[in-house]
């Protein structure tokens, strides 16, 4: 097991991290909360799915942390006509000395960083081509398989599922976004200052605050941060409550959260932890990405969402719901062993 990180270290990373929300608040203003998420789920190595109506900002987003991070960053624009190969790479016939032999080219998803534009307007097969790689950070083609360079992200773009030419994405593959994160519109004041700083067609100076060997680093010291056990308790009871007949929250749910959920929800609170220069977890870290990670995860039934219920609102009940302890164990156990 990693070694526990110190409070030096922990102040430090504070410090680097900062930096770098500060950068992308100047992208995006107004969305505080979300660059914070986004900044989490980076530190967590973990992807991320924007969803919100076209014009509010969310590629402009990744197109920042690209420049923040100084990460290799490709787009792909999903369309009705995108094939798996777009993505992935095609064996492409060339001469190679003197002979003709298929040479494989690369498709955009090589790359620190994938802006995967408009996900839901691509076909089922065509978004099911990022399953491996998101997974497994690798892409097989004709049995062949490369693996991708580190870090790897797919921060997807989706416009919500009711307006026209959108497919809904496979559970499996939702299930592989760490995050689902809503982008709102703007109140007037926010507006007005994007009215006085910006140009149509001009995208936003960003300076570079980190390398990539600094982004590498940050990510190993969040698997250092010290999770109690009240914490992972919490976690697994909170996990486990999203399921049908467990709570009363999760009535409408037909199926709940997975383990890989409940490894999500780990992270992303020790990444939330580092964030805020803390070397341990708590309760407070949970509750505050336990929406992102865990409302698109949850299939509810036909009666669930006519009531009008969302992933959303069940998370947001088990978090009233479910107690942080079990047992009445003493919250003094979340502090971090002496050593």
């Amino acid at each position: 097991m990693a070694e526990t990180l110190t409070e030096a270290e922990a102040r430090e990373a504070s410090e680097q991290i900062a930096r770098l929300v500060a950068e992308l608040n100047q992208v995006l203003f107004g969305q505080e909360s979300l660059v914070e998420h986004v900044v989490t789920g980076l530190l967590a190595r973990g992807h991320m799915l924007l969803e919100g109506l076209p014009g509010l900002g969310k590629t402009e987003l990744v197109k920042g942390i690209a420049h923040a991070v100084r990460l290799e960053a490709k787009r792909i624009q999903f369309t009705p006509d995108l094939l798996p190969g777009d993505i992935t790479g095609n064996p492409v016939l060339q001469d190679v000395d003197g002979q003709r032999r298929f040479v494989f080219q690369e498709g955009p998803i090589f790359a620190n960083l994938v802006l995967a534009d408009e996900i839901n307007r691509a076909s089922p097969k065509t978004q099911s081509a990022l399953l491996e790689a998101m997974q497994e950070r690798r892409v097989t083609v004709m049995g062949e398989t490369r693996m991708l360079p580190d870090p790897f992200f797919v921060l997807a773009t989706q416009n919500p599922i009711e307006l026209e030419g959108t497919y809904p994405l496979p559970e499996a593959q939702v299930d592989r976004f760490l995050f689902k994160l809503e982008v709102h519109r703007n109140p007037t004041p926010v507006l007005e200052k994007i009215v006085r700083h910006r140009e149509m067609g001009v995208e936003p100076e960003v300076r570079p605050v980190l390398t990539r060997e600094e982004l590498l680093a940050l990510t190993e010291r969040v698997r250092r941060i010290y999770m109690p056990e009240v914490v992972a308790n919490y976690i697994a009871r909170l996990v486990n409550a999203t399921h049908s007949g467990e709570t009363d929250a999760s009535e409408g749910v037909r199926y709940g959260a997975s383990p890989r959920a409940a490894l999500g929800l780990s992270v992303a609170a020790r990444a939330r932890a580092l964030l805020g220069g803390r070397i341990n977890t708590s309760f407070e870290d949970v509750q505050a990405v336990a929406v992102a990670v865990l409302q698109h995860r949850l299939v509810l039934d036909y009666h669930a969402k006519l009531e009008g219920k969302s992933g959303a609102s069940i998370v947001e009940a088990l978090l009233r719901e479910v107690p942080e302890q079990e047992h009445g164990l003493p919250r003094s156990l979340e502090s971090v062993p002496s050593t």
